[in-house]
């Protein structure tokens, strides 16, 4: 026998054309278009144990989403099946492992597989992706980490000494018995003012620990009809036409966003005409007055958060959280409550996301560090300095007034248009020029300015507070940002030739 120890054999990394990290709605997206288009060297890498992103990260009890649901679905998958406006949770989060199983898509998702770091190797012009399972390699990386994958667990004083039980919202905890408890929540955001109704009901003392006053406008919801669902099973057209109608309603709000005093005040009297109806003039009604401009930060919509609050076990606490001391939550305002759960309903870390720590550069540099005064991106997908990297749901690309998943659609089908391009011309390396960049976010940010994001006197995670600059919400219509970023721009690219080495960069 030979005594020499033996070596461990390493793997031999995976290699693909292209690499897309998740599989939310951006990475399954994605993944669909690129089966549907005929391309099939691709994997998707996710850190869960399923699809779904938010959907399925977030389970907490009243979770609905706030977008109608025949708009908040693929334009080219669109459900017949849907049984109210605005969908439960769980029923998107089915609808999307539909999409994926019946697209085919489960094969090309590694699941438990997180991408631990990526890193761009000019000499091989691939991405190398570790993985606690092996390294991928690929010529292309996508990543769609989307806006609402990272929980904010905010540094509360005291929380090692706290005997109860805390969780956040996006994690939350089913073991723990909430029925006659004292339950803390903190926040009073999208989250909270679904959550706060549902822990009303089964609380003994609830308290609601608000910075400060969200703007509500009423929820038009309803269960759809058997004959509706029917009619949408039999006639497809019926269903664009339902999108087309959700689409253009929210576009024609979004010229409030612009500061607009007519449309500002229309706004606000709808918001402010509903919490007068469902709350009594009062200390209370003075407590949920929101004291910034509406659409400063996200209009929440809810028909029974007003109500829950004027429970007679309910609390608002009109204050922050400032630590915790034992079995009390103290408020900022040094009022105390004796709480067993708390809930932290605080959002997500959108403003600085995660997943730009983990992704280098041609020099090395992580995202997070080139972006260290706020995130930029040229036509709100790709960054300098970054070849062959996308990005959806990344910087400029959130909405206020329209679905999400329109700009998703949009972002696809720019980088099959870059994909195309690049096998049309033999083009091994794509890269956003840096001037074409500055150029885009010139523009971008003086569109920011005067808006009601900015000039709305409100705190709010859709702006840097590094540079307060406008880094998450884009700002213009939807219909817009399809206008501009559905389509690739070539002549805004350096383009490095198959043939070429890597060094040779030339612009087109």
């Amino acid at each position: 026998m030979d005594p020499r120890p033996v070596s461990p054999t390493v793997a031999a990394p995976t290699e693909r054309d292209i690499l897309i990290v998740g599989c939310g709605f951006a990475g399954l997206g994605m993944g669909m278009r690129l089966l549907r288009s005929g391309r099939t060297d691709f994997l998707v890498l996710e850190r869960a144990d399923d699809v779904g992103g938010t959907w399925r990260d977030n389970h907490y009890p009243g979770i609905a989403c706030d977008v109608p649901s025949h708009l908040y679905s693929f334009s080219f998958r669109p459900n017949p099946d849907w049984t109210r406006v605005f969908s439960p949770g769980g029923e998107i989060q089915q609808y999307l492992r539909d999409c994926a199983r019946e697209e085919g898509l489960l094969p090309y998702i590694r699941f438990g597989t997180p991408m631990q770091d990526a890193r761009w190797d000019e000499a091989r012009q691939r991405w190398t992706v570790t993985t606690p399972h092996g390294l991928f390699v690929s010529r292309v990386l996508i990543a769609c980490p989307g806006h609402l994958a990272d929980a904010h667990q905010p540094d509360i004083e005291g929380l090692a000494g706290f005997t109860g039980e805390v969780f956040h919202s996006a994690r939350w905890r089913h073991d723990v018995p909430l029925q006659g408890k004292r339950i803390g929540v903190v926040g009073s955001g999208a989250s909270a003012i679904q959550i706060v109704p549902e822990m009303a009901k089964v609380a003994r003392e609830l308290v609601v620990f608000q910075r400060s006053a969200p703007y509500i406008i009423p929820r038009p919801d309803r269960s759809f009809s058997a004959a509706e669902r029917r009619l949408y099973r039999r006639d497809p057209s019926a269903i664009t036409r339902a999108r087309s109608e959700i689409f253009w309603g929210g576009e024609h709000n979004f010229i409030q966003r612009r500061n607009v005093p007519r449309f500002v005040a229309e706004a606000k009297a709808m918001a402010l005409g509903h919490l007068s109806a469902q709350v009594p003039e009062g200390p209370l009604r003075e407590a949920l007055t929101p004291r910034y401009e509406i659409g400063c930060k996200r209009v929440l919509i809810s028909n029974e958060y007003y109500p829950a609050l004027q429970h007679p076990n309910v609390t608002l606490e009109p204050s922050a959280l400032a630590r915790l001391d034992g079995t009390e939550a103290v408020a900022a305002s040094g009022r105390r409550h004796a709480i067993d759960v708390l809930v932290c309903a605080t959002g997500f870390e959108a403003t600085r996301p995660p997943f730009a720590r983990l992704i280098h550069g041609r020099d090395g540099q992580s995202l997070d560090a080139h972006w260290s005064t706020g995130m930029l991106a040229h036509d709100s997908i790709a960054v300098h300095g970054y070849p062959n990297l996308f990005i959806i749901n990344g910087p400029n690309t959130g909405l206020g007034h329209n679905s999400v998943v329109y700009i998703i659609e949009a972002q696809v089908d720019y980088i099959l248009g870059a994909l195309a391009h690049a096998q049309a011309h033999d083009i091994a390396v794509l890269e956003a020029d840096a001037q074409a960049q500055d150029r885009y976010m010139q523009a971008l940010d003086a569109r920011a300015q005067g808006s009601v994001w900015l000039a709305g006197g409100c705190r709010s995670w859709y702006v840097d507070e590094r540079s307060q600059r406008l880094t998450l919400v884009w700002p213009g219509y939807a219909y817009a940002f399809r206008d501009a970023n559905a389509r690739f721009h070539p002549d805004t690219y350096l383009q490095t030739p198959a043939a070429a080495p890597a060094h040779n960069e030339e612009t087109a």
